[in-house]
């Protein structure tokens, strides 16, 4: 076993990986299942921002005392877009740490600095195996196979990578949010498990009987399997993709809508704050005296306005269409 400090090791690949009675206390295999449900709210959840309109002005504004550093730390951020517009470089990095909060309720990030160049590059690194002792980040890494090309596998042994604290960037997910998942993804854990048990009601065709009669009410079933999902879901306001259906009023839909887009815009909202705390906290390795404030503009939705929305449809002053224009802004 090497201790040592060092940079994230980037090791992703599971099935290379020698898993010892030790290796799991730290690193957890995800267990192989139906979670047809989870992956879809996942997946919606995860969708803060809406408009696929660019240019509608300024998303995100930016308060920090040293525009040269802020820079530099955002200008080397790995995105999809060749120019790194901060707007876009801001955007994409709250959508990222999203998806990782919503999935493993963490996320991390580690500034490498390129000497030679002088710039600093932001990369993330998996949760998986990191481990945070007394202030201090360390990642454990497994036995591992390296694969090459031109010669025979390398056997790597295990590792304890003690990581540098000023360079290491973490996201938590939020408390109230954390507790709201967790309690439903253990619903949408049995519907996912017991989605297609309504199969074990059909009865076997026999030749005496190659026609035989199911008194099974295959319609109770897929109610009772709809109303356990909206009770699932009714703190965080996700609709299971059913759209279009009789059984609910346009008032249900509405109310579910701003419900789930708040908690979008809660989450949105918390990783700015947790954004601009880490962004300061490490760019004081560069700067002692840096610090950077980023928040949504007006051309982003609030939860200030889905909560006068909210008040205003049970007045019923506002139309159903006023509601889902906002709630798709942006």
């Amino acid at each position: 076993m090497k201790i040592f400090r060092a940079k994230p090791s980037h090791w992703h690949d599971l099935s290379d990986v020698k898993i010892g009675l030790v290796d799991s206390l730290f690193i957890k295999r995800e267990q192989q299942q139906s979670d047809f449900n989870r992956r879809m709210f996942n997946k919606d959840f995860s969708i803060l921002f809406h408009s696929v309109n660019r240019q509608c002005g300024n998303l995100f504004k930016i308060a920090s005392n040293d525009d040269e550093l802020l820079q530099k730390l955002l200008g080397n951020v790995k995105t999809r877009y060749a120019q790194h517009l901060v707007d876009e470089t801001i955007r994409e990095f709250v959508e990222k740490i999203a998806q990782s909060l919503i999935w493993f309720g963490s996320a991390y990030y580690f500034l490498h600095d390129d000497k030679e160049q002088e710039e600093v590059h932001v990369a993330s690194f998996s949760s998986v195996g990191i481990v945070r002792l007394f202030g201090a980040h360390i990642q454990w890494v497994p036995k591992r196979r390296k694969r090459h090309w031109d010669r025979d596998d390398e056997e790597l042994p295990r590792e304890i990578r003690i990581l540098e604290a000023a360079k290491v960037m973490r996201f938590d997910m939020p408390i109230s949010i954390k507790r709201m998942l967790s309690a439903q993804n253990r619903t949408l854990a049995v519907l996912d498990e017991h989605q297609f048990g309504m199969t074990s009601f059909h009865h076997q065709a026999t030749y005496e009987n190659p026609n035989p009669t199911n008194h099974f009410d295959f319609r109770v079933w897929k109610d009772t399997q709809e109303r356990t999902l909206y009770r699932a879901t009714r703190r965080s306001g996700w609709n299971g993709r059913n759209y279009g259906s009789s059984k609910r009023s346009d008032f249900f839909d509405c109310h579910r809508l701003i419900r789930f887009r708040r908690n979008q815009l809660l989450l949105r909202d918390q990783i700015l704050n947790q954004f601009s705390s880490e962004l300061s906290r490490v760019g004081k390795g560069y700067k002692a005296e840096f610090s950077v404030e980023i928040s949504g503009t007006d051309e982003l939705p609030s939860i200030a306005h889905l909560n006068e929305l909210e008040v205003r449809l049970a007045r019923e002053e506002v139309g159903f269409n006023e509601i889902i224009d906002y709630c798709y802004k942006s």
